[in-house]
């Protein structure tokens, strides 16, 4: 048996009343999202010039020959030329110890001679930063004794700023004040208002050489300590 036809008047009404209700959820949606969390994303950056308050000077030497004892006699001069340098520059005690020896040998086949390497490591660590830094241009007047410095034994001059925790929270309030300066700016461009703060993450604290330095941070008794967060502001309308 055929189905009866639906009425024209009553067809073109519940096309009307589906169109209605998809604009009803059209704007629902849009209203919803013209409602959801207005957000910013912002970086802060906070900086402060420190001074370096530990310095550590390792001392490589190397000492070589073909004769054992002669190796280990030139060695044992070198220590103590190095030894009476550092104090001649006021450095001597605890501050200055012994940071291990090696020895290496092998037969050059083409000579047939034993050849022996002795290298051995001193270290300085003080606080006294500008004496160190006197020291330190001054090593040539070891060399001038006969010492050959081994750069290539792990030696170098390092300078550590070890008061980082004494200025973190200050930095991390300073870079918060900068996050929220610039929300406030993009907020008075937008015409809205910063709110509270919907997430913060802190990024990692660097030291770096000061602007003018060269070298890494650890390079210069000069140094800048920097840490940038960045922080998420809700916007209210």
């Amino acid at each position: 048996m055929s189905q009866p036809l639906q009425s024209p008047v009553i067809a073109g009404g519940l096309v009307a009343l589906g169109l209605a209700l998809a604009g009803l959820l059209v704007g629902n949606g849009i209203a919803r999202i013209k409602s959801g969390d207005a957000v910013v994303s912002v970086r802060g950056v906070a900086e402060r010039n420190v001074t370096a308050d530990l310095a550590t000077w390792t001392i490589a030497t190397q000492a070589a020959g073909s004769d054992l004892a002669s190796v280990q006699a030139k060695a044992d001069a070198d220590a103590a030329a190095v030894r009476a340098f550092l104090k001649a520059n006021g450095f001597a005690g605890d501050e200055v110890s012994n940071r291990g020896i090696s020895v290496s040998q092998y037969m050059d086949s083409n000579s047939g001679r034993l050849n022996i390497t002795i290298r051995q490591r001193l270290q300085v660590r003080t606080t006294r930063i500008n004496d160190m830094v006197k020291a330190f241009a001054n090593q040539a007047e070891i060399i001038r004794q006969g010492v050959a410095l081994d750069s290539d034994g792990g030696g170098g001059l390092t300078y550590s700023f070890t008061k980082l925790n004494e200025v973190k929270p200050a930095m991390i309030a300073e870079a918060t004040k900068s996050a929220r300066a610039a929300a406030e700016q993009f907020a008075k461009d937008s015409e809205t208002a910063v709110g509270g703060i919907r997430t913060a993450t802190q990024g990692l604290f660097s030291i770096e050489a000061r602007d003018g330095e060269t070298g890494s941070g650890s390079d210069t008794p000069n140094q800048k300590v920097r840490v940038v967060t960045t922080i998420e502001f809700y916007l209210d309308e």
